[in-house]
């Protein structure tokens, strides 16, 4: 009954928006009605056709209001206004059930509009992902405030999202990255947004990758993700970029010995920060130790080697060497495809992680569930019974009550 009640989710009102107000688009997301596009299967553009004429009966529940803000939100963003982009980060940030669905109605439309602009270009991604991670201390936001500000004299235009971590007792966050970056915050070719974790686990929240895609959409070339902290799971960042960066700082000491294996087998690039100073030997040391290391792991791509490179965000030093490392990692990834089939997969992986959050948020609402876990937790607590047959109980109470 979930499952379906999803599925009719999927095709309520909301989404007939994407057709009715654009109709380039609505060919884009159809992907039959284009002359330049390629051939699609007559039983795929079937099943769109299908899909259309749903929607097609449900137009009228989108109200006046609605549409409105839709519109001017999606023309705001694609003419590349900050406040639009930010006014629609806060949109698909929202817990509202009906903003909420808003929100994924503006998303088609954006996603239709990257799907044009990939189709021009060679079916290539016109932006560049980056995320960035590393334990505390070790400079990130000096880093990607002298990154970005380098990036903008290019003529890029460079978003951060820098993923602050909250309060377990109000559910705020400091925001402290913005303060942080205060000449980056002031160039009108970049765009900052802090968000709060709000106690997701891997430091990276469900709308991040919802926010990227808005970047994208606003015009923004290359987009930096900045994560909390760094440990096992903080490089769920690496299921959503196109290159993962780990930064680390010298003489931090045996603390990072427990991160090594975890975290660097998924970084594409290492980065030892602060090479600048009293610091330059012990950074050295660090960028040799882990030079050493990643000869050991396993390779991720048959494209790219990971390297270890050093740079200084106080004197510079080292920067453009770093930047050229990733332009060479992206250039070798789009070349051999596996950029393009590293994002497909990406799609994937975050669309069962946001499956299994929906359904373990809609088992704990679940009546039958709420009514029996106070009394299955205390006996757990006393030692009456195990975990393991508590979470069964419940799961049957679960399933009997939802047949």
């Amino acid at each position: 009954m979930y499952i379906e009640s999803k599925m009719r989710h999927l095709h309520s009102p909301l989404f007939r928006h994407i057709t009715a107000t654009n109709s380039l688009h609505h060919k884009l997301f159809i992907g039959c009605s284009l002359s330049h596009a390629k051939p699609v299967p007559n039983h795929i553009c079937k099943q769109w056709r299908a899909v259309r004429t749903t929607l097609n009966q449900h137009v009228r529940d989108l109200t006046g209001p609605e549409q409105r803000l839709l519109n001017k939100l999606y023309a705001g963003l694609i003419g590349g206004h900050r406040a639009s982009l930010a006014e629609s980060i806060t949109l698909v940030e929202t817990q509202h059930p009906r903003k909420k669905e808003l929100a994924q109605v503006l998303l088609q439309r954006v996603l239709a509009y990257r799907r044009e602009q990939e189709s021009r270009n060679d079916g290539k991604p016109v932006s560049f992902r980056v995320g960035l991670s590393g334990p505390p201390g070790a400079g990130k936001s000096s880093f990607i405030e002298v990154v970005g500000k380098m990036l903008t004299g290019r003529g890029h235009k460079v978003s951060v999202l820098a993923v602050d971590p909250s309060s377990c007792t109000t559910g705020g966050s400091l925001m402290g990255d913005k303060t942080r970056m205060t000449e980056l915050s002031r160039d009108m070719n970049a765009f900052i947004r802090p968000s709060p974790t709000s106690g997701t686990l891997g430091g990276v929240t469900r709308t991040t990758n919802e926010a990227v895609v808005l970047c994208e959409g606003a015009g923004y070339d290359v987009v930096l993700v900045e994560t909390v902290g760094v440990g096992q799971s903080e490089f769920a960042v690496a299921d959503m970029v196109d290159m993962f960066v780990l930064l680390i700082p010298p003489a931090g000491g045996d603390e990072l010995q427990g991160i090594k294996r975890g975290i660097i087998e998924r970084a594409d690039l290492v980065v030892v920060t602060k090479w600048d100073g009293d610091l330059v030997v012990p950074a050295r040391r660090i960028q040799a130790e882990y030079t050493s290391a990643m000869k050991l792991l396993r390779r991720q791509s048959k494209s790219w080697n990971p390297k270890v490179v050093h740079a200084s965000s106080h004197s510079v030093e080292g920067i453009p060497e770093v930047w050229a490392e990733m332009q060479s990692y992206r250039r070798a990834m789009l070349a051999s495809g596996e950029l393009q089939g590293r994002r497909r997969a990406q799609q994937k992986v975050w669309m069962w992680t946001l499956i299994q959050e929906n359904v373990l948020a809609h088992f704990r609402h679940h009546p039958a569930v709420r009514e029996a876990l106070p009394r299955l937790e205390e006996r757990v607590t006393r030692g009456d019974i195990s975990p393991g047959l508590a979470s069964d109980l419940l799961l049957k109470a679960f399933l009997s009550s939802s047949l």
